[in-house]
């Protein structure tokens, strides 16, 4: 069954006062797989929002993320200093299934502006955060001879390096799988570099993985340990 289709009706039957309700995610692009879930934005004019909910609607698994105008705003706000707005991009990029009173319109309106605009630059801080937590994650990658141990720093590895390329090339951050979506336009070829490299290094050929991860910390300032320094909180 169409997949808009049963969001609207999934909509209508928890929510029909909803004020409008977009669907958004991987359902409505050529990612879509038998496992693709509906991901739902739904704005209410009060309670219960805000809230998220999974549940299971016939064959299909569907994730509720309800708001108010109000808790709309708060959230995206809050997500886009993170560099990373599930909630921003559902309804940039999503179907806009009703409206009733034209909310649903302005909101698209303004993820996509602000979608557009990219997100904050990542301050000098984390930068250095990143380059000292990847510097070390090399070193454990060099003393390392347990596999078990090379799965977890490999991987650590490639998500990190990959976060770090998407905030110095001002695009916007992902995880899991939208992290290697936003690599591939953000910059194509880095994930498949990553990819092959991991895998080899696995096998214990850990080269590549070292080759891909200080081209990328090159653009930051290359590796960083010596120095580094950060005063705790109390």
């Amino acid at each position: 069954m169409d997949p808009v289709v049963v969001a609207r009706a999934v909509v209508e039957e928890r929510h029909p006062a909803a004020r409008a309700a977009f669907l958004g995610g991987s359902v409505l692009t050529e990612h879509r797989t038998a496992l693709s879930d509906l991901d739902i934005v739904v704005l209410l004019h009060g309670l219960p929002a805000p809230y998220r909910q999974s549940l299971q609607y016939g064959d299909w698994p569907v994730e509720l993320f309800v708001h108010t105008e109000e808790t709309w705003h708060a959230f995206v706000d809050r997500e886009t200093r993170k560099r990373r707005s599930p909630l921003l991009w559902m309804c940039a990029d999503g179907e806009l299934l009703f409206d009733v009173d034209g909310l649903g319109e302005r909101l698209a309106a303004e993820a996509r502006k602000l979608a557009l605009a990219g997100p904050p630059a990542m301050p000098a801080e984390e930068i250095e955060d990143f380059r000292y937590a990847i510097t070390d994650l090399l070193d454990d990658l060099a003393g390392s001879t347990d596999q078990g141990e090379l799965l977890f720093i490999a991987s650590e590895l490639a998500r990190r390096t990959g976060e770090l390329a998407l905030a110095l090339g001002g695009a916007w951050g992902g995880g899991g799988k939208w992290l290697a979506r936003r690599l591939e336009d953000a910059a194509p070829g880095l994930n498949a570099r990553l990819h092959h490299a991991v895998r080899a290094a696995l096998d214990g050929q850990t080269e590549a993985l070292v080759g891909v991860v200080d081209d990328v910390l090159a653009r930051a300032g290359g590796r960083l340990w010596a120095g580094y320094r950060r005063s705790g909180t109390p």
